[in-house]
């Protein structure tokens, strides 16, 4: 691999000698990374009382409607960006790269010394990207903009560098020095541009003191950045399947092993994210399912075979009044972190909200917000009564619990939290929590195993 280096000063150099012997009392090495058993750090929900931005005057309605309205424009970017990659050669990172607006932080820390950075955890993304100093244009955010002249272990990628080639000729391009340039666009109009360069990056864990470094990690140090951004956040780190998320590039420390376990609305517990050994999921109740290679290879294809509802099962192309079982289409749903509802194929949903009907007695009212299908009034008591949904993938059999599948929409009113799509279908974060995920990339499978997240060290 070619790189472009820029000249440092004595001074710098030794000062970098310095960090190093004084940072090797507190942090693992790359090596010792993996001898040490992984690393796990805190997931922040976005509004959840561990975030930044959190504004305790909003209400919790307030809360679920902001996200729903978020889920309804990742899900339109998602297609947008699967169609375009599907009609297309997959060069250009407009066609594969998602919506901002995710629904979790991670802080970690770039350069030496290390500079803290929070950042929307994406695994609909492939590129990690912070806002960096000189800025032509860049969102407001609270924290300082990372500046690459303070830090000793900053440095350029080449034009001819394989990383450069791997963001595809329309997503790069060549400085006057030979440097890699960057060009990352989003289904939100929202976009980042800048140079693209190797860091090191360190994660503290949350599980003991120490800190977890990785050197000579790939990342775009955005100047000119816009749009739908937070300003609590700095930018993206990429979690996606693509070359240059931080999942591939660490693949050969961590094993190509990340998983994650995401806590209910109202838990009061971080969510947690693990990397390598800490990644591995098992136990007599997991269950797995293949992934699918599609384009573009930045999402995470499983195949649902269906959904039952108590006794009943529904399969995934339902064909009314027919015994016969159609064939599924492999890799036919994407999971996804950032994306908060859980999107059906018409028919299907269509079935799942006809057999819950009949199956729940209760009082139908209209969803205020004109978004779900299906909502009931909450009786008096506060307790609202569903037969188990469970989601079948391939090989995998996943029970939902009652109180992500229907949720207190607006006050008095519980809706299915289920949504009809006329194309792409996703399993969303709602369905998610309170289940211990893990992604192989290297088995090529996702591990289920449900638990309580909160309780998760």
């Amino acid at each position: 691999m070619a790189f472009y280096y820029e000249p440092l000063s004595l001074s710098l150099i030794l000062a970098t000698l310095l960090l190093l012997l004084l940072s090797s009392f507190t942090s693992f090495s790359l090596s010792e990374t993996t001898k040490n058993g992984g690393v796990t750090i805190d997931l922040i929900r976005r509004d959840s009382p561990l975030s930044p931005s959190y504004d305790p005057s909003i209400t919790r309605f307030e809360r679920l409607r902001s996200s729903f309205r978020r889920s309804m424009s990742r899900q339109s970017s998602l297609r947008s960006a699967s169609f375009k990659s599907a009609s297309k050669s997959p060069d250009s990172f407009e066609a594969t790269l998602t919506p901002i607006g995710g629904e979790y932080l991670i802080k970690f820390n770039i350069g030496t010394p290390p500079v803290e950075i929070l950042a929307i955890a994406d695994t609909g993304s492939d590129l990690t990207w912070t806002q960096c100093v000189p800025c032509t244009q860049c969102y407001k955010q609270n924290a300082p903009l990372f500046d690459p002249t303070k830090t000793s272990t900053y440095r350029s990628v080449s034009c001819t560098s394989q990383q450069c080639q791997s963001l595809g000729a329309e997503s790069s391009s060549c400085d006057k020095s030979n440097g890699c340039l960057y060009q990352v666009s989003y289904g939100d109009s929202s976009y980042s541009n800048g140079g693209l360069a190797v860091e090191t990056f360190t994660f503290d864990s949350s599980t003991s003191k120490e800190s977890v470094v990785f050197p000579k990690v790939v990342f775009g140090c955005g100047h000119n950045n816009d749009g739908t951004f937070n300003e609590t956040g700095s930018g993206i780190i990429g979690l996606g399947g693509g070359a240059v998320s931080i999942v591939r590039q660490l693949e050969t420390t961590i094993g190509g092993k990340f998983s994650y376990c995401l806590t209910t609305l109202d838990s009061e517990s971080s969510s947690k994210i693990s990397f390598g050994p800490n990644a591995i999921v098992t136990g007599p109740n997991v269950s797995s399912t293949p992934l699918v290679q599609k384009s573009p290879d930045t999402f995470y294809y499983l195949t649902l075979e269906g959904v039952s509802v108590g006794n009943e099962a529904l399969a995934y192309n339902y064909i009314p009044n027919s015994n016969s079982k159609a064939s599924v289409e492999e890799g036919n749903i994407i999971i996804d972190s950032g994306t908060t509802l859980t999107y059906l194929p018409s028919s299907l949903y269509e079935e799942l909200e006809s057999t819950l009907e009949k199956s729940i007695s209760g009082n139908r009212v209209s969803d205020p917000q004109g978004l779900f299908g299906l909502c009931y009034k909450l009786p008096s008591n506060g307790q609202f009564n569903a037969p188990p949904i469970i989601v079948h993938f391939t090989e995998a059999d996943v029970k939902l619990t009652q109180e992500n599948t229907f949720i207190e929409v607006e006050k008095g009113v519980v809706c299915l939290t289920f949504v009809a799509s006329q194309d792409l279908a996703i399993f969303g974060n709602l369905h998610q929590m309170n289940l211990l995920i893990g992604y192989d990339l290297k088995n090529q499978k996702v591990d289920f195993l449900p638990t309580d997240c909160s309780k998760t060290p």
